[in-house]
């Protein structure tokens, strides 16, 4: 028996089953990069405000590339089991807020046309580091990225989550669609100023008159999530079906914690999202500061240095000495460069951080961190490192992570979309190492150019 609307009744009575009628509900969101992270994280909030009442808030998600998520969940109505674990034991729930699966590479036409929908209100981001197509160093879009310049010769056909936005946009400019917000999920510094740079600026090189409408009727807020949801793994999907009775090749598990801070600007309506535990801020700065540079910047830094010494998991890794004791200082480097934010204890903040880190029950893969490093390395780790030595200090633990980077360069698990100038720069010459990795201007800048940097790397190398 497969999970599916016509077999919820056969559901255990401890798994919580949605407390509405799928069907009934309307789109009004749509999600590009409707991965793990999205379903156990931005559709478990709407699948609570739908459950009170909230509104047509059902969601449209958008594969980009792989039709695995449609395969997964087309023949279960989309349903799946959201597995929450930590120490001790799980709780299960089925989430019914995602309404349809479309994959952009087939379906490109259907996407367009959703997203240029009137009942269209909100449109969700979570397409990594390496979908917005920009200059990380910089932020700038990246003109010459392979995706941009297809986009740029063929605006019908676009390519990236980018040219697709500008060219419903486009659509829905043109058919009277109104007002849309869109709203960066991803782990990226000012990430809807981010987003909303590098859709202007490819709108602006297709058509000025597209540009100033976009700049007037859309609004591009800055939102920071967390929760740590490890890869679903055949074993998972196992213990599931003997759990409940039946087969969902579309579960994904996660930890019970959840985060998500959200800039209140928005062109059109607004989910309630405040009330099932979303926060509405002015200003989302300093909440995506800490959690890039304590979170996502001990994640990184684990997960090199973990894999460097043998480790396959986060919490395998922490329970290493010397992997715990880096983790901590890098804790203390960072928030050593916050400023005071309402509400946020930093030394308890890190201290629950480094809890959920040795969580034993989830089994987060360090490869599947380590992924992507030239994208997350310049807002996990270079800021913490140039903060602290412009206030006089040694950021130490945060070099650690970098060298730990540089010397996953030659690592079986190097996963990155500039592997090939990672893997130029290796060297068995520890400095002539570094001194490849700073060139690559793209990644760090002009802090790449600094002879303290430069030594302190060399230093603290693995």
């Amino acid at each position: 028996m497969r999970l599916a609307c016509a077999t919820l009744g056969h559901v255990p009575v401890d798994v919580a089953a949605p407390r509405y009628a799928p069907a009934d509900v309307g789109i009004g969101v749509v999600h590009l990069g409707i991965g793990a992270f999205h379903r156990a994280h931005q559709a478990v909030f709407f699948d609570d405000l739908i459950a009170q009442g909230g509104g047509d808030w059902r969601i449209c998600g958008v594969s980009l590339r792989s039709a695995g998520v449609r395969a997964q969940l087309a023949d279960q109505d989309c349903l799946y089991t959201l597995v929450e674990r930590d120490a001790e034991g799980e709780r299960l729930r089925i989430i019914g807020s995602v309404a349809e699966i479309l994959v952009a590479g087939e379906q490109r036409e259907a996407v367009i046309a959703r997203l240029a929908a009137p009942a269209t209100q909100l449109v969700t981001l979570t397409i990594t580091e390496k979908g917005y197509c920009h200059d990380p160093a910089t932020g700038a879009i990246n003109v010459d990225h392979p995706d941009i310049v297809h986009d740029l010769a063929s605006p019908a056909a676009p390519r990236s989550s980018i040219g697709l936005l500008v060219t419903a946009l486009a659509q829905r400019r043109a058919s009277g669609g109104g007002p849309l917000t869109i709203l960066s999920c991803d782990n990226l510094p000012h990430n809807g100023a981010l987003l909303r740079g590098v859709v202007l600026a490819l709108a602006g090189a297709r058509d000025a008159a597209l540009a100033a409408w976009i700049e007037t009727s859309i609004a591009f807020p800055a939102s920071m999530v967390d929760r740590i949801v490890p890869a679903t793994t055949d074993a998972d999907i196992g213990a599931l079906t003997q759990r409940i009775g039946m087969v969902d090749r579309g579960m994904v598990k996660s930890e019970p914690f959840r985060q998500w801070v959200i800039e209140d600007w928005f062109a059109g309506a607004r989910p309630a999202l405040d009330t099932v535990g979303a926060q509405f801020v002015a200003d989302v700065r300093p909440f995506e500061h800490a959690k890039l540079r304590m979170l996502n910047g001990a994640h990184s830094t684990i997960a090199y240095l973990g894999l460097f010494h043998g480790y396959e998991t986060v919490d395998a890794a922490m329970a290493d000495r010397r992997i715990a004791a880096v983790v901590d200082q890098l804790m203390r480097e960072a928030e050593s460069t916050l400023p005071p934010i309402a509400g946020l204890d930093p030394q308890a903040y890190a201290t629950a951080l480094q809890a959920r880190f040795c969580n034993p029950a989830l089994q987060h893969r360090l490869a599947q961190i380590a992924m992507d490093g030239s994208q997350k390395i310049p807002q996990r780790l270079l800021g913490t490192m140039a903060d602290v030595h412009a206030a006089g200090g040694t950021p130490r633990a945060a070099a650690t992570g970098v060298a730990a980077w540089l010397r996953h360069f030659s690592s079986a698990h190097l996963n990155d979309p500039l592997a090939d100038r990672l893997r130029a720069a290796v060297s068995d010459d520890v400095a002539m190492l570094v001194a490849r990795a700073l060139s690559i201007e793209s990644i760090f800048g002009p802090l790449g150019r600094q002879q303290w940097c430069r030594d302190l790397i060399v230093e603290m190398m693995p």
